[in-house]
């Protein structure tokens, strides 16, 4: 069981780019893929047997992080190997106390996920690297409905250890289950589960999927062929510039790139808002995925992925693949209640002006729950970074 906190605490031509990640625009309508129909009972044989394996795929339809997992599941499947594979106890989980009485009333159902994509390109996946992304993931599991929230990794909240600094550097210190722990006590979360992803597991998957579908416009072009050339020199691989705007298969250098611009308008909200596209277009790619490709794709990021997460857990938690779907995707802290600033030495920092009201948010976001009330734990948290960044804030 994992340990609760009470009073003390001791850290997605044209598609329309859309903040909230709902996506509506359509891919330009190409050739379907059709089998031959056989005939009689061989043919009916065949067709259930494709069926049944493809109810084996687990093909997680939130984005790549989670589609990673999908694939490294096939891939355990197929080959009898269990690597990257952490295991998290969940004693050493911190949960804050009122959220154990959430989980039996408005968090009930839901199963919640730490997905973290980490800024190496060496396979440092563990610890001693900053998470250059962190997302969760919530799962309605009655509903199959799926929600995505980036937590903006300079967003100024204690640690887990009473320690304040950017989000993104629990991770560094102390692991996924240090940048867990950051997540629970700062947001109400009951996160026992992670996935994580470097530079080359994001690249290898989308190219492995052919590719994936995103608007470029004019002020990303030079920013993303910066980038991916960066990644391809440390990679030691090839790369294609992008050389023209507009709605594009992009692929997999070249959209690791574009998830990482953040010097156009909108800074690193922008950026949050671009992986969550990336994430969103390569889930997309995944619902049209068969056997052969997302065996493919499993062998190409398998390295690459470290989770909590085991075949049983995961095939527990699905149940019906085909019901998942993305309903919505959001940023924290949220817009109406954030500002940003140079907080002594900590640097250039994202703050919440009040953290509880948007855990508040959070769980109206996440869970619907409008009554929401957060701990003492959050609390307290609220009081000490208003404490800490109010006299840097005040013009």
């Amino acid at each position: 069981m994992a340990k609760y906190v009470e009073d003390e605490y001791e850290d997605e031509r044209p598609r329309k780019k859309s903040s909230s990640g709902s996506k509506s625009g359509k891919k330009p309508s190409g050739k379907k893929s059709s089998g031959k129909k056989g005939s009689g009972k061989k043919a009916s044989s065949k067709k259930q047997q494709a069926k049944k394996q493809r109810r084996r795929i687990i093909i997680f339809i939130v984005e790549i992080i989670i589609l990673v997992v999908a694939v490294v599941v096939l891939y355990s499947v197929l080959t009898a190997t269990k690597g990257g594979k952490m295991e998290i106890k969940e004693d050493d989980i911190i949960i804050n106390e009122p959220v154990k009485e959430a989980q039996e009333t408005t968090m009930k159902g839901y199963r919640n996920i730490a997905l973290f994509g980490v800024d190496s390109t060496t396979g440092a996946l563990t610890k001693n690297t900053r998470s250059d992304t962190i997302m969760i993931a919530s799962i309605n599991q009655d509903t199959g409905e799926c929600k995505l929230v980036s937590v903006y990794r300079d967003t100024y909240l204690n640690l887990s250890n009473d320690t304040y600094n950017k989000c993104n550097a629990a991770y560094a210190k102390g692991g996924p289950e240090m940048a867990i722990n950051m997540l629970n006590m700062n947001l109400d979360m009951n996160i026992t589960d992670f996935v994580t992803v470097g530079f080359a597991g994001l690249t290898d998957t989308v190219d492995a999927l052919g590719g994936v579908w995103i608007d470029v416009d004019d002020a990303e072009i030079s920013h993303l062929n910066n980038y991916q050339l960066c990644i391809a020199e440390d990679l030691k691989r090839s790369y294609t510039p992008v050389t023209s705007t507009g709605y594009q298969l992009l692929d997999g250098l070249q959209a690791t790139g574009y998830c990482r611009i953040r010097y156009t308008a909108g800074d690193d909200f922008k950026r949050a808002e671009r992986q969550r596209e990336v994430l969103s277009a390569v889930a997309d790619q995944a619902k049209k995925a068969s056997l052969t490709k997302l065996t493919d794709t499993a062998s190409s990021v398998f390295s690459e992925t470290y989770t909590s997460l085991d075949l049983s857990e995961i095939l527990e938690m699905l149940g019906d693949v085909n019901k998942y779907y993305i309903s919505d995707t959001a940023g924290f802290p949220q817009e109406s209640n954030r500002a940003t600033g140079t907080i002594g030495s900590k640097g250039s920092c994202v703050v919440p002006t009040s953290l509880e009201d948007n855990v508040k948010w959070l769980h109206q976001f996440l869970f619907d729950d409008y009554d929401y009330e957060p701990s003492e734990t959050v609390k307290r948290c609220s009081e000490k970074i208003y404490s800490d960044t109010n006299g840097y804030l005040r013009k």
